[in-house]
């Protein structure tokens, strides 16, 4: 399971050549280097091949298999691996070696295949594209009439009703954690730009604009230009500061009056893969919660902290368990938060499966919580009222200036009995993606997976009722709810649809995302974002002792000359091979939009057959062949699915690889 590109390495995977006689069949190990030795080639009656016995870098050894420990150097060259080793009939050696093809003939020096390649280029620098799906974070506004998101690492706000929607970064770079504030006239999100991660904020630059899907014209202002990384920037409540997360471990916040800095804590668990760490404002913009580790022992735990820098973080969970992604619930007078308590253990890192859990900061608070279904009616119909009798003499102007004018209460904390006012809100443990409670406190939405993907489940804490919203089947999801509690906001594999409460009826929300790609400046950008998450994040300062400064420059010298993802992943794997280091590389995964639809159609086949076509070993039950009009059955040999002729060089993998229908047409020749 080793990626190929991986140099230097000595492990359980690291090949080594065997020889199968094919008289006697039997194997016989020829190398037993600790190191990678691979492609080996005849030459005559000796073995050339690859090793990185003792050396710094793969070269091409020689050896005779009737006496393998004696094995000679045939090359000599540094700071990179040889590669692709093949022979010609006439023993010539052809090999690659720092981007460039080279032939050698035993004994002799390596010589450079002269090559000059004259072409158009197949690809436009510029590409026109109109994104319809791929969001990886979204944020409502304030009014619930637009929604900000990010896709392809550009930042977009779209209309919620009619998907009229605006691109508001235009960068190669990466765009990533975007966030309305408090009137919805600015946005923040944070930015891979000048060699390192800011904060940047875009707002309406007009007064009488009020959308951003409809604004002709905005201005960006970098909020933090600096060198230490600075990542998930979010609005206070009040629209007055922005926090956010320096050098992935520091929470600071920016007074965007003074643009004074402060620090409020330094004890984050450390960010794996950047926009992972979680900590969310209190409604009174005086406080924060957030996920650390107090025992540096990889076990989460949830915190509360002080906005004003001056206070030690609190440790509210306290448990040997996990405890994690917290947020303030019913105007901050609790919190809830994901525990992996009653689940099952994780299995080495992954596996575990998690409750949500409220603990209230408030006695009053709690007891009305903790009220039956009756008695918390019978509260409501007094509490409404007593609200009558309060506003009977207001009028409606002096009604609205209030609720203009009306201020955050101060969040109250009561520490004594707090460890008691703790309930379990989900009825079973699962695999949550996320969950949201409603202003009240009466309903817990939230993503789980049971089947094939996450789906929209909702806890009835009053009349302790489970039931399914919605089936998503999604791989990945978050959601957000509205201030009112009358709409959810769901981002499902990268696709919003809102969700009315009320009813619980979901509705798509599209978007028109058009944006021109210079797909070459995407590359080089992808190139220094690997190069410098390996120079930020590597567990060892000394990166394995190998020279990245170095290594960059003679890699990068190839990007003028890429001009597709599948070479640039190639190369971005020969980088991270010389960490020598687990867990690198990159990948390419190709999707044709044009390509072959044929389906699959339900069936075993005869792997023994030689002739034309497809013999069929078995059909499937229910499969598509058993409801297709054409009768087929085993030993039947399919000659063409849809017009494609089936022939011995067929990719049956990509051919058969498409969702089958009645429909599928089949020419059938009954072998029996």
């Amino acid at each position: 399971y080793e990626d190929q590109w991986r140099k230097h390495h000595v492990s359980s995977v690291a090949r080594d050549i065997w020889v199968y006689d094919m008289e006697s069949k039997t194997h016989t190990q020829l190398t037993e280097n600790k190191e990678e030795d691979r492609n080996p080639v005849w030459v005559g009656d000796d073995v050339y091949f690859l090793s990185e016995k003792g050396l710094k870098s793969i070269n091409i050894f020689k050896m005779n298999p009737s006496s393998p420990s004696t094995q000679t150097q045939v090359t000599k060259l540094e700071n990179h691996p040889v590669r692709f080793l093949s022979v010609s009939n006439d023993k010539t050696l052809c090999f690659g070696y720092n981007g460039e093809i080279y032939t050698m003939k035993d004994g002799a020096a390596p010589q450079k295949v002269a090559i000059q390649i004259s072409q158009d280029n197949r690809y436009n620098d510029i590409v026109y594209k109109n994104l319809k799906g791929g969001i990886t974070d979204m944020s409502v506004s304030p009014n619930g009439k637009e929604i900000a998101f990010i896709v392809r690492g550009e930042v977009f706000v779209t209309a919620v009703e009619n998907g009229y929607t605006k691109r508001i970064t235009d960068t190669p770079e990466q765009e990533r954690n975007v966030d309305f504030n408090n009137d919805g006239t600015a946005l923040i999100y944070s930015a891979e730009r000048n060699g390192s991660w800011n904060v940047y904020q875009t707002k309406l630059a007009r007064e009488e604009e009020k959308y951003f899907y409809a604004s002709t014209l905005l201005n960006e202002t970098a909020l933090t230009n600096n060198k230490n990384e600075s990542f998930q920037p979010l609005f206070s409540p009040d629209g007055k500061e922005v926090a956010y997360i320096e050098d992935r471990k520091a929470l600071k916040v920016i007074n965007l009056a003074s643009k004074e800095v402060r620090t409020i804590t330094d004890k984050l668990s450390y960010s794996y893969s950047d926009g992972d760490q979680h900590y969310v404002w209190s409604p009174d913009s005086k406080w924060f919660l957030i996920t650390y580790e107090p025992n540096k022992a990889w076990i989460p735990q949830v915190g509360l902290v002080a906005a004003t820098g001056k206070e030690e973080v609190k440790n509210l969970t306290q448990s040997g368990y996990s405890d994690n992604t917290p947020r303030f619930a019913m105007k901050g007078k609790a919190m809830y938060w994901f525990s992996d308590r009653e689940g099952l253990r994780s299995h080495g890192s992954w596996g575990s499966e998690y409750d949500a859990y409220i603990q209230f900061f408030e006695e009053d608070a709690w007891k009305k919580f903790t009220m039956s279904e009756e008695e918390y009616t019978l509260w409501k119909e007094l509490e409404s009222d007593n609200k009558k009798d309060e506003k009977k003499d207001e009028d409606d102007k002096d009604k609205k200036e209030e609720k203009k004018d009306e201020k955050v209460e101060p969040l109250k904390f009561d520490w004594t009995g707090f460890e008691d006012r703790k309930l379990r809100l989900t009825s079973h443990a699962s695999q949550l993606s996320d969950a949201v409670l409603t202003p009240d406190g009466d309903k817990l939405y939230y993503l789980t997976t049971f089947e094939k993907g996450a789906d929209l489940w909702m806890e009835d804490l009053r009349k302790k009722e489970t039931k399914l919203v919605s089936k998503l089947g999604a791989r990945r999801a978050s959601m957000v709810i509205d201030k009112e509690g009358k709409n959810l906001f769901v981002l499902a594999d990268g696709n919003m649809q809102k969700i009315d409460l009320a009813s619980n009826t979901p509705k798509p929300i599209a978007i028109d995302a058009k944006m021109k790609l210079n797909a070459a400046a995407e590359r080089a950008y992808m190139f220094e974002h690997m190069w410098r998450q390996v120079r930020e994040k590597f567990y060892v300062t000394d990166i394995h002792g190998v020279d990245w400064d170095f290594y960059k420059k003679e890699y990068a010298r190839f990007l003028p000359h890429i001009n597709n993802n599948y070479d640039f992943a190639e190369m971005g794997s020969e980088l991270l091979g010389e960490l020598n280091a687990s867990h690198t590389g990159t990948r390419y995964r190709h999707f044709d939009s044009n390509g072959d639809m044929t389906a699959v159609l339900g069936a075993f086949y005869d792997e023994t057959h030689k002739g034309k076509g497809l013999k069929i070993a078995e059909v499937l039950n229910k499969s598509p062949l058993q409801k297709a009009n054409t009768k087929v059955k085993a030993g039947d040999i399919i000659l063409k699915i849809d017009g494609v002729e089936i022939t011995p060089t067929t990719n049956y993998h990509t051919l058969l690889n498409r969702k089958a229908d009645e429909r599928t047409l089949l020419t059938i020749l009954d072998a029996e």
